[in-house]
């Protein structure tokens, strides 16, 4: 990494699965591609490490769903032995000692689980599900386009018309039904349809996954959509695992973009960006070597990039008063735990592999539950009552731990970005642990007893580990005022960052968090685009 390389094509601060994605296509297109990690394995949030002895998890990103099939094809990544296999069902919810809900498996199955709580609600299921997956075929289309720049004056309203046309011949409906996820609240949506506290519970997790925030805020009915529009081997909207934990993901990536001929650096921590003249000209690191680029990518938060690593003389006033105010937080506490058995629940006992065991276990029985712990999590930082989705993959992978024993993926929310007043998440993250445990004990009394082992990310460990502001899982919070074209903020919704030479891939741009691979594409094409 001296001068002797010469000036890169283009060089990628952060390996992440979106800057994998992003160094592959334009290696695909011929250019020389640099990236730089700051750990010593590659695949940002998207890895899988040991744990504890003999126990291996995915570490951050727990679930696979959104990553994008033509992604898939275009990297080859099931030659790289990538093997993605769905759940039986989706989710499962406990809801007392004696009661539970599944959802997925086929709508007949889940029509007969809702029977149990409301014949209306059964009813009224099909038409959900095709309204649902009508607005999220847009929501497809729009996700692999590059949002319009309003800088570009009519060429901008053109393009925005263009991309939003599919919509506007849809018809009335889909109209309406776009108007309303993307503006009311997940209660206030659901309400419409369900009349079940349970089966609105059901659908209502999905939008506060990585969001902090309640069902009852404006907006968050379409994180609930953000969650459906994914496909596992080209079933739409259903969830998977992939053998070997997240990490198989990025690993099949690595490989693909170093057999394009893209040179990977890990620990190599990037200390500042090199800006000469109005353009991002290179990178130092952290030991004091200066790399030269062409172009320069960030697969980093965009608060992380323009906060840290660029001096703000170097930015204008404006962008800076706006990056002040990207907001950051997804709530999210993650635990990884190694087990002697399988948990005992009381409402559907059994140690034996079930399929509500393969499935998203969710313990947020109402959404008056879920807004209780937001409201908790703003007052005190957590919840005595907090929201639990456990994963147990093990019971699909047996790669992860050892015969008869198995390893549980807790992705718990709300739990305040940051504690108040002179508290650290460092001093309370055994505490906050403690009180996840006690909860998925209460639904299944063996747990506690069967851990061997775990492995804790309050939000500021998630930060400091990962890189990941505030514990943001999607890279910024994903509201509407951070969205679409104005993700991060408004004027550089299409991958290029406000210095010349200078990009974003990562999931603080369009469309978002989750690893879906599309903001390393859809950057990638724009990158060549400028030549």
């Amino acid at each position: 990494m001296t001068k002797s390389q010469g000036i890169l094509d283009a060089l990628i601060i952060g390996g992440g699965h979106n800057g994998l994605v992003c160094a592959y296509y334009l290696a695909k297109k011929g250019l020389n591609v640099h990236i730089y990690e700051k750990r010593a394995i590659i695949g940002g949030a998207a890895v899988t490490e040991e744990f504890y002895p003999g126990f291996r998890n995915s570490v951050a990103s727990y679930t696979v769903s959104l990553l994008n099939p033509e992604i898939i094809k275009d990297m080859r990544l099931k030659d790289y032995d990538l093997e993605i296999v769905k759940r039986p069902i989706s989710n499962f919810l406990p809801i007392d000692d004696s009661t539970f809900l599944k959802l997925g498996g086929g709508l007949e199955k889940t029509q007969k689980e809702f029977m149990k709580f409301s014949a209306k609600d059964a009813a009224r299921l099909p038409e959900y599900y095709e309204r649902i997956e009508a607005v999220a075929d847009v929501l497809r289309d729009l996700s692999i386009k590059t949002p319009p720049n309003p800088r570009h004056g009519i060429k901008a309203a053109l393009n925005a018309a263009l991309q939003l046309w599919p919509i506007a011949k849809k018809g009335n409906q889909v109209h309406r039904d776009v108007y309303d996820l993307f503006t009311k609240s997940a209660r206030s949506f659901l309400d419409s349809w369900f009349e079940n506290k349970h089966v609105k519970a059901a659908f209502g997790f999905d939008a506060i996954v990585g969001n902090f925030a309640s069902p009852d805020t404006p907006g968050s009915a379409y994180v609930l959509l953000h969650h459906v529009f994914g496909e596992v081997n080209g079933e739409k909207g259903a969830w998977g695992h992939a053998i070997g934990g997240m990490g198989s993901i990025t690993k099949a990536m690595q490989q693909a973009c170093e057999d394009e001929g893209v040179k990977i650096y890990t620990d190599a921590s990037v200390e500042r960006v090199i800006v000469n003249n109005g353009a991002a000209t290179g990178i130092q690191l952290e030991n004091g070597s200066k790399i030269e680029a062409k172009k320069i990518i960030s697969n980093l938060n965009p608060k992380l990039l323009y906060k840290k690593l660029i001096d703000e003389k170097d930015l204008d006033l404006e962008f800076n008063r706006k990056m002040d105010g990207y907001k950051c937080g997804s709530g999210t506490f993650r635990m990884n735990v190694a087990l002697s058995e399988l948990p005992d629940f009381l409402s559907l006992p059994g140690k034996d592999i079930a399929e509500h065991h393969q499935s998203g276990i969710v313990i947020a029985p109402t959404l008056d539950y879920m807004d209780k712990a937001y409201i908790d999590a703003k007052s005190h930082g957590w919840s005595s009552n907090p929201i639990v989705e456990m994963l147990i993959p093990s019971t699909m992978d047996d790669t992860l731990a050892p015969p008869g024993q198995h390893v549980a993926s807790l992705f718990c929310q709300q739990f305040s970005p940051q504690l108040s007043g002179e508290r650290s998440w460092h001093d309370f993250r055994l505490e906050a642990a403690d009180t996840i445990i006690e909860t998925v004990n209460n639904y299944a009394p063996n747990f506690k007893n069967s851990i061997l082992g775990t492995m804790i990310l309050s939000p500021l460990d998630l930060e400091e580990k990962f890189g990941l502001t505030d514990g943001d899982i999607m890279h910024g919070q994903m509201t509407l005022d951070q969205m679409w074209a104005a993700r991060p903020i408004l004027n550089y919704g299409d991958y290029r960052g406000p210095l010349k030479s200078l990009y974003m891939c990562g999931s603080g741009t369009h469309p978002g968090g989750g690893v879906t691979g599309l903001p390393g594409r859809n950057a990638a094409r724009e990158i060549l685009k400028d030549g």
